[in-house]
This record gives C-alpha cells, sequence and structure tokens, in this order.
C-alpha cells in the first residue's frame, strides 16, 4: 500500500510544495532522492543480480534494494534484523543486560532536533549517571570499574509525531581488568526503584544546566523548569532486564530498540480516500521475551 500511495501521490504533492499551497518547509533534496530511491526498489528494471544454483542449475533474479533510511520498510526491517544478530553475536557480552529508556519535556525535545550537537551532550550526561550508579550497586566494584553500552537514538513516537528520545542497552553491572589483564565482572545486585528515581533527577538536574550553561536555555527558564512537581517532564524506565544466559530475549529485545520508525502492519486504509496510521500500544518490555 505504501509504494503505491508514494508512487500515486509523490508528485502531487512536490508540486503543491513548490507552488506553495501546502504551508510547510521546502523539501530537502536529500528526502525527494528517498522518495525516488524507495520507489525502485525491488523493482527489475531498476537493477538486478542473477544467481545460479551450482548444484540444479536454476537461475533466479534478485532485485536491488534501495538501501534507504526511514521510509523503505523492507530496508528497514533487514536494517533491524542485521543489526540485532550482529550486536548480540559478536558485540554484547555474556552479562546480565537492561534496557534504560530516557524521554525528556517537550522543550527539551525542541533542541535536541533543531540541534541536533545537544543529542550527544544529554545522551553522555544520562550516561554518565547510570554508570556511576551501576558502579555504586555492584558489591565489589573498584572505584575504576567501567559499564558496557550501545545507545539508540530514537526520532520519532508511535504516532511517526517528532519525539526525540533514547533507548540504551547496558550490562547490568561494571567490569575492571583482573590480576591477569582478564575481565572482571561485577552484577548490580542492588539496583531498585529509588537507584532509578536517582539517575532520572540527576540527568535532569545536569541536562538543564548543561542547556543553560551553553546558552541554549536562559537560566531563568532552566531554574522555572527545576521547579516543576514530579519528575518535570523528564522520565526513565529501566524495567527491561535479561539474565546472562537469556541470548534470544536479548536479540528480541535489540530488535525492538533498532526498530525502524515505520511500520508497513499498522497502515491502513478506511476508505477509498482515507489512509490512516494508527498509534500502536506501547507493548510492555517484558512482552518482548515471551
Amino acid at each position: 500500500m505504501l509504494h503505491r500511495l508514494v508512487r500515486e501521490h509523490l508528485e502531487t504533492f512536490l508540486a503543491l510544495v513548490r507552488e506553495g499551497h501546502i504551508d510547510t518547509d521546502p523539501v530537502p533534496g536529500y528526502v525527494e532522492t528517498t522518495f525516488r530511491k524507495y520507489l525502485e526498489c525491488g523493482v527489475l528494471a531498476h537493477g538486478f543480480a542473477r544467481a545460479r544454483c551450482g548444484e540444479c542449475g536454476h537461475d533466479f533474479l534478485v532485485a536491488f534494494s534501495c538501501k534507504t533510511r526511514g521510509l523503505c520498510p523492507s530496508c528497514d526491517t533487514r536494517r533491524m534484523a542485521e543489526t540485532a544478530a550482529y550486536l548480540t553475536d559478536y558485540v554484547l557480552p555474556r552479562a546480565p543486560m537492561r534496557q534504560w529508556v530516557l524521554s525528556v519535556p517537550k522543550r527539551v525535545r525542541y533542541f535536541l532536533r533543531h540541534r541536533p550537537e545537544t543529542i550527544a551532550a544529554v545522551l553522555r550526561i544520562f550516561l554518565r549517571a547510570v554508570e556511576t550508579t551501576l558502579r555504586g550497586q555492584s558489591p565489589g566494584a573498584p572505584p575504576c570499574a567501567r559499564f558496557g553500552a550501545v545507545a539508540f537514538v530514537h526520532h520519532f513516537g508511535s504516532a511517526l509525531n517528532p519525539h526525540v528520545h533514547f533507548h540504551c542497552l547496558v550490562t547490568d553491572g561494571v567490569f575492571c581488568e583482573g590480576p591477569t589483564g582478564e575481565a572482571l565482572f561485577y552484577e548490580a545486585t542492588d539496583l531498585d526503584t529509588g537507584d532509578i528515581a536517582a539517575v532520572r533527577a540527576k540527568t535532569r538536574r545536569r541536562v538543564l544546566g548543561w542547556l543553560s550553561r551553553h546558552g541554549y536555555l536562559a537560566e531563568e527558564a532552566a531554574s522555572e523548569m527545576r521547579s516543576w512537581a514530579h519528575t518535570g517532564g523528564f522520565s526513565v524506565d529501566a524495567s527491561a532486564h535479561l539474565p546472562a544466559w537469556d541470548r534470544q530475549g536479548l536479540e528480541r529485545l535489540v530488535r525492538y530498540c533498532a526498530r525502524p520508525s515505520f511500520s508497513l502492519a499498522r497502515l491502513d486504509r478506511l476508505d477509498s480516500e482515507t489512509v490512516v496510521y494508527p498509534a500502536c500500544v506501547r507493548r510492555a518490555c517484558n512482552d518482548l521475551r515471551v
């Protein structure tokens, strides 16, 4: 359905934008290129490879893919599966893992969306707070112990709305070098909801301070946001935990973190003139282990 919609309406949409009939910014060149490459994805007329079975002699053709990001469900799903398999097999250690998810208030999301340099700063602050907490809650861990983490920056919400937030796969404990050079792991056995709340509070304080010091937020605005009730729009979730032996569950969790922004399964047609993309109900992280 998506391919048909793009094929039938892309030129009309671009013409309306160029002529000013749609109140939006001009379409960037790379966006138009992505749409046009998507229309060629899987079409034999735009290139293919010929494969032959050495045993039976059967020939078949494999159409080239567009390899675009953020639009093509086929290419994005393949990339998700490859990323999950690679991280599970070659990168993530055989240690307990936990998913940490950070969301920030809309006032901060504006800077994450329009000032990309703030993404790295917020992520660095958050991971530093997580590492400090894990080190403190891992019995026997020395002060020099470090954690392992892989971070995924999501720029979208469940309804394809702009919503920059972070999914981080983190070892549930810390490593340090042993006397003969081996890696020693200290598991975080005492982590509780209070520790997660402390990470949220520390992240909130440090992010607002960084934005204020670097001129993104006025000090008055930062002070006002510090006084907001409850969490002030900052949210940290760390409920998804996997033991070291559950590698299949880990691969499913990595797929969840690396999932594409667009799901073709959720695109539906109400009638001949109306297409809908409903916001799905968020699945609990534990459901990923079933």
